[in-house]
């Protein structure tokens, strides 16, 4: 979509927990760009754990600064008519009547009745903080215009130029934690909190009430929890609005984490160069160990998505840090069990869904189908699937490119542009381009496994076409992932 001075229109994603670096993800289908970003974790002092006080029905923690955090005991967010207790007003912060429908709302707790979720917060022990995330506007941008009778520099190429950005106003806060009471005490939990309405605005009350809902739908699927997808244990409501969300916690790496800290492993190990004492063998068996990681690792992450798609829910914020990792130790493989996170943004494909007005979070998403020229419910159900498949695609390029390179060398945004804007999605072109060049050499050899069986796999999933991108199923049984290659 083109406003009147002809820059792109953005729309709206959330930060992504990522431990470290700032990550920001382009996205250009069709002439709608999408732009994500994620801010550095502002890590907190450690918090000691600390007990329910049922005397005065709220928990307390004190600070340095002796504020007090205080947790009244009732659950709004699980019981029958959770969703309906939060706060929507179509008139406040220039949301629209569509943004949640009394019909859509009641739907949100049909799920509810087949879960087990923990519904009182003395039940909970909460730890220390872990750091804060949270959204940013960005509005537009205009990039270089490539074309036969213009040069650039290396340095200028694909240079993007962003403009109008503006922080969100949501700011969620993670926490450890753990259950205190019941037959699963001891449970290690992770909490993620949303903003009170005061805080955070109705935007903090509809993605927490989107991620529950997400979370609930699919585990009280018929075929059981899938063990790809984190695990939502229970949750509250504070006395001053704040919603926490309580996950198992499956692990505290994310895939951002496996790639960065492999990334400075290989800047360090060729610094040293002649000092290292490998052998051949020994090195070839590093590489092989990596592939095999990553390979994992991306079955996994499609595991989790097919299962959501099988369902009728699109992720619609899949990234390298929306991945959770219980290991990210190379020769611990075998046990690596990727689960996906952040739904605050899917998106419920049911055909009695599509035929409503769309909801503030998806209004993008709908937007960009009907530039794709997707229409009818069912053009707008397989553009949806295709979408997710291509910021799949994107995960993959990330995971094939930057744990194989120096730190440094190719991060998201590098790698997006390279793909999008410089070689306009042909994944040959920009096969040849990274063959030119010896610091990307291991990454070329990894995509070439099986004749560039991983190369046609990408080119698959990034195909600018929506219509002939492949369903997640066929990911997963493409021969780059199904393990004949390796």
């Amino acid at each position: 979509m083109r406003n009147e001075e002809g820059k792109e229109e953005l729309t709206k994603k959330s930060w992504s927990h990522f431990s470290d670096v700032a990550y920001i993800v382009l996205k250009n289908l069709t002439n709608c760009t999408r732009v994500t970003a994620c801010k550095k974790i502002k890590n907190g002092p450690p918090i000691p754990f600390f007990d329910p006080c049922p005397s005065v029905g709220a928990i307390r923690r004190a600070e340095p600064s002796s504020a007090e955090v205080t947790i009244g005991p009732t659950m709004l967010l699980a019981v029958p008519d959770c969703l309906t207790s939060l706060r929507y007003n179509p008139t406040t912060r220039g949301l629209t009547s569509n943004s949640v429908s009394p019909t859509r709302t009641r739907r949100l707790c049909n799920c509810k009745a087949t879960l087990n979720l923990i519904t009182n917060s003395d039940s909970f022990e909460v730890g220390r903080l872990l750091g804060s995330y949270g959204f940013m506007n960005i509005t537009s941008y205009s990039g270089l215009q490539l074309g036969t009778d213009v040069e650039y520099s290396p340095g200028d190429l694909g240079r993007l130029r962003v403009q109008d950005v503006g922080e969100g106003n949501v700011k969620i806060s993670l926490y450890e934690g753990r259950i205190s009471q019941g037959p699963r005490i001891g449970t290690p939990v992770l909490f993620k909190v949303y903003p009170g309405q005061r805080a955070g605005g109705m935007e903090a009350d509809m993605m927490a009430a989107n991620e529950l809902n997400a979370h609930s739908f699919l585990q009280s699927s018929s075929k059981g929890i899938c063990q790809n997808l984190l695990i939502l244990v229970g949750g509250f409501e504070t006395k001053t609005g704040e919603q926490w969300l309580a996950f198992r916690n499956d692990g505290k790496y994310s895939a951002a984490d496996y790639a960065k800290v492999t990334s400075e492993r290989v800047s360090k190990n060729r610094a040293l160069g002649e000092q290292i004492s490998w052998n051949p063998f020994e090195q070839a068996q590093t590489i092989k160990r990596r592939r095999d990681f990553v390979v994992k690792l991306l079955q996994g992450a499609m595991r989790g998505l097919a299962f959501m798609h099988e369902h009728d829910r699109l992720h619609q914020s899949l990234g390298p840090s929306s991945i959770v990792l219980n290991t990210i130790f190379e020769r611990d493989a075998a046990y690596l069990v990727p689960r996906l996170r952040d739904l605050a943004f899917s998106v419920d494909i049911r055909y009695s869904y599509l035929d409503e007005a769309p909801g503030t979070l998806s209004e993008g998403l709908w937007r960009r189908a009907t530039a794709a020229g997707a229409f009818t419910p069912m053009e707008k159900r397989a553009f949806g699937l295709a979408d997710d498949i291509y910021e799949a695609g994107l995960l993959f390029a990330y995971l094939a490119f930057v744990p194989f390179c120096e730190a440094g060398i190719m991060d998201s945004l590098s790698l997006q542009r390279l793909l999008e804007s410089t070689f306009q999605l042909d994944v040959e072109a920009t096969r040849e381009y990274c063959l030119a060049d010896d610091r990307l050499i291991d990454a070329v050899r990894f995509l070439d496994l099986g004749d560039g069986a991983g190369w046609e796999l990408l080119q698959a999933m990034l195909n600018p076409d929506f219509r002939k991108r492949p369903i997640a199923e066929a990911v997963l049984n493409h021969r780059f992932l199904s393990g004949a290659i390796l």
